[in-house]
């Protein structure tokens, strides 16, 4: 387990590339999404599964809290969630940047169950950083392919149980 915080800053496709690779399979409180549309601002509190601790010889399994942050954004829709369901939990599967009309473009966060949340931004300007100590996690991320689609699968423990979150 590395014991280093992340902190990226996002200007272009390529950084968000990387950025959606560290927070692909974070989990998600619906509450923990906050729209602040005086400031163009969406924050998006989650606990990312840390996947470089994951990858080595020696592998353990842990998430670490995070904050995903957007500026210079206009507007955010989303698709099957609702942001006042305080018991809706998402399970982020990537974000991806499509440019409109540079540097304007949009910001596809996509989720598990067909759910996303799209964001409208006058320019690619974003943060993740971690926000502090990560703790065990009881198992790794697994996606199952169906008809050529990934469908999130549960994470699980030794004996198969879904993982509490």
């Amino acid at each position: 387990m590395s014991a280093d915080l992340l902190k990226f800053v996002v200007l272009d496709e390529e950084d968000l590339e990387i950025v959606s690779a560290h927070v692909q399979d974070a989990v998600v409180n619906a509450v923990d999404v906050m729209w602040r549309p005086q400031e163009k601002r969406v924050v998006i509190g989650l606990n990312r599964f840390d996947w470089e601790g994951a990858q080595n010889g020696n592998p353990e399994y842990h998430r670490r809290r995070a904050a995903l942050r957007f500026e210079r954004v206009l507007a955010c829709k989303c698709r099957d969630i609702d942001p006042k369901g305080n018991d809706v939990v998402l399970n982020l599967l990537a974000v991806e940047f499509t440019e409109k009309d540079a540097p304007s473009g949009v910001v596809t966060l996509t989720f598990s169950g067909g759910k996303a949340m799209r964001l409208e931004v006058e320019c690619l300007e974003a943060e993740l950083a971690d926000l502090g100590p990560s703790w065990a996690a009881c198992g790794c991320p697994a996606h199952a392919v169906v008809e050529g689609e990934a469908l999130r699968a549960a994470e699980t423990d030794a004996g198969g149980k879904p993982e509490a979150r």
